[in-house]
C-alpha cells in the first residue's frame, strides 16, 4: 500500500520555505508534464501506433514521476490533500487503462478552492486541459498559483457582490498550456468523462490581465498620441494597483453573467448562436462593471474609479486587435464601444491624435449599456430569431456589416424554413470588419500584443532595439 499524501517525507530541504515552486519536486514534475504533453493526441489520449510515439512504459515512467512530485509537494497545500490523493487516482487510473481519453471527473470534484478563499494560498493543479485563448488541445498542464482575496475584496462580495465561486487568482509558475495569451482557469476546459451538474468555482489570472493591459496600453496612448489622466496613468506605472483593478472587474463581471433580465442561458454554453450575440454578452458584463465601478467610487472606494479607467482602455485598445478576425466577439465588443463613444462625441481621432472626454465618455457609456439592457428585457417575448435581428440591427447602427453579409439584407435574404442554429451558417467569419481606425491601430500593435504571451506580473518589458 503506497503512503498517503499526508505522511509524504518532510525530510527534504524546500527553498522557499512557503513556496511550491521553491521546493525541488516542482522541476521534477514540469520535467514529467512536459515529457508526457508531446505524446498526446488532440484529446489528450497517446497513440502509441503513431510515428515517433514514445514507448509505453516510458510514459507510464513519466507519470509515475509526476505522482511521486505531487506527494513530495502536497504537504505545503494541506487544505488541497482531498485533491491531490484523487489526482494520484486519476493520473494512475489513465496509465492503467492505456492512456486513452483522459478521465479527471474525480480530482476534478474534489479540487474545491472556492470553498475556503484565502489572500496568498497556493494552490497546485495538475489536469489534463485545454487553455483558452491558448492551447487549443487537452494537454497535461500543471499550475501553481495564489489567490487574490484581500480584505476589502472579500467584504465587497459579501455585502455587495455576491460570487462564491470567483477565484482571482496570480500565477507563481506554469507548464506550456500556459506559455500563451491564456488567463483563465476554468474547469469546463478539463477532460473528463461527463460535465458535472455544476461548476463550483472558476479563476482569473489578474496578474496576466494586468501586465498585458499595461504593456498594450501604454504603446498604444503613445501610437495614438492620448493623454491620461494623472489617475489614470498610475495604472500603467502600478502593476498591483492594476491587478487590484482586475480582479474587482472580474468579479462583477463573472456575476453579471447571471444577473439581470436574461432572455437566454446566461453562460450560453449550450446554444449556437451568432457571435455578436456573444459579443453584446461580454459587452454586457463589462458596462455593468463599469457602472457598478463608478458608485463604487461615489462610495470612496478607490479601486472604483480604476476599474473604468480598465473597462475602457483596455475595451478601446486591446480587444479590438487581439486575436483572428474569425468571430472574434470580444474584438466586436470593443468595436461597438469605441464607435459608440466617436458618434456621440466622447472621443475624436483629429490630427492623427485621440482625445477623450473621460466625464462625457462615462455618461456615453451608461446609454449604450442601458440600449443593450433595453434590447434584453424586450428580448424576453421575442421569438430567438428576431431577438438575434434586434440585436444585429443595434450593432449595424454603430458598425459597418460585411458588404457581402446575408444578414445585413436583412429576413429576406435569410432561409426562414431552417431552424435559428442553421441560419448561424450564414454569418461571416468577419461579419463587421475592422474600421480604418483600428486596421492602422492593428499594424502598429501587433508585435506589443504578440510580446504578451505568456506574460506575468514578473515578466521583464521586452528590449527596445
Amino acid at each position: 500500500m503506497t503512503e498517503t499524501l499526508a505522511s509524504a517525507a518532510h525530510d527534504e530541504r524546500i527553498t522557499t520555505s512557503d513556496s511550491v515552486t521553491g521546493h525541488p519536486a516542482w522541476a521534477e514534475l514540469k520535467s514529467a508534464v512536459a515529457a508526457i504533453r508531446p505524446a498526446q493526441s488532440k484529446d489528450g489520449s497517446i497513440d502509441f501506433e503513431a510515428d515517433g510515439a514514445p514507448p509505453r512504459e516510458s510514459v507510464r515512467r513519466e507519470v509515475e514521476r509526476a505522482i511521486a512530485a505531487v506527494r513530495r509537494l502536497a504537504p505545503l497545500l494541506p487544505h488541497d490533500e482531498a485533491y491531490h490523493q484523487a489526482l494520484e487516482s486519476d493520473l494512475r487510473r489513465w496509465a492503467d487503462d492505456g492512456f486513452g481519453v483522459p478521465d479527471f471527473l474525480d480530482s476534478l470534484m474534489a479540487f474545491q478552492p472556492a470553498r475556503a478563499r484565502a489572500d496568498g494560498r497556493q494552490h497546485l493543479v495538475v489536469f489534463p486541459m485545454y487553455t483558452q485563448n491558448g492551447n487549443p488541445d487537452r494537454n497535461l498542464e500543471a499550475v501553481v498559483l495564489r489567490v487574490v482575496w484581500p480584505e476589502w475584496l472579500a467584504e465587497l462580495e459579501r455585502t455587495r457582490y455576491d460570487n462564491p465561486m470567483f477565484l482571482g487568482i496570480t500565477f507563481e509558475d506554469f507548464t506550456d498550456g500556459y506559455d500563451t495569451h491564456s488567463a483563465v482557469l476554468f474547469p469546463e476546459t478539463i477532460a473528463v468523462r461527463k460535465a458535472p451538474d455544476r461548476f463550483t468555482w472558476g479563476g482569473i489570472f489578474c496578474d496576466r490581465e494586468a501586465a498585458r493591459f499595461r504593456r498594450v496600453v501604454g504603446a498604444a496612448c503613445e501610437v495614438t498620441s492620448l493623454g491620461l489622466p494623472e489617475e489614470a496613468h498610475g495604472l500603467l506605472t502600478d502593476q498591483q494597483r492594476s491587478q487590484q483593478a482586475f480582479v474587482l472587474w472580474d468579479m462583477i463581471h463573472d456575476r453579471t453573467h447571471s444577473h439581470g433580465d436574461l432572455p437566454f442561458d446566461p453562460f450560453m454554453i449550450k446554444q449556437r448562436q451568432p457571435f455578436w450575440m456573444y459579443g453584446l454578452e461580454e459587452l454586457r458584463c463589462d458596462l455593468t462593471a463599469f457602472h457598478e465601478a463608478g458608485r463604487l467610487a461615489a462610495d470612496g472606494v478607490p479601486q472604483g474609479r480604476d476599474v473604468q479607467y480598465a473597462v475602457l482602455l483596455e475595451r478601446l485598445f486591446r480587444f479590438p486587435v487581439t486575436g483572428a478576425r474569425n468571430r472574434n466577439y470580444d474584438g466586436l465588443g470593443g468595436q461597438l464601444l469605441f464607435a459608440y463613444l466617436h458618434q456621440h462625441d466622447a472621443l475624436r481621432w483629429r490630427d492623427n491624435r485621440l482625445t477623450i472626454d473621460w466625464q462625457r465618455a462615462r455618461e456615453t457609456t451608461a446609454r449604450l449599456r442601458e440600449e443593450i439592457e433595453t434590447l434584453y428585457r424586450q428580448g424576453i417575448d421575442r421569438p430567438k430569431l428576431v431577438h438575434w435581428l434586434k440585436a444585429y440591427e443595434l450593432v449595424s447602427r454603430y458598425l459597418a456589416p460585411h458588404p457581402g453579409s446575408t444578414w445585413a439584407k436583412g429576413p429576406d435574404a435569410l432561409d426562414l424554413d431552417q431552424p435559428p442554429r442553421k441560419l448561424v451558417d450564414a454569418v461571416l467569419p468577419d461579419e463587421f470588419p475592422l474600421s480604418l481606425f483600428y486596421e492602422a491601430l492593428a499594424k502598429k500593435l501587433r508585435s506589443v500584443i504578440e510580446s504578451t504571451r505568456g506574460i506575468t506580473a514578473a515578466t521583464p518589458a521586452p528590449q527596445v532595439a
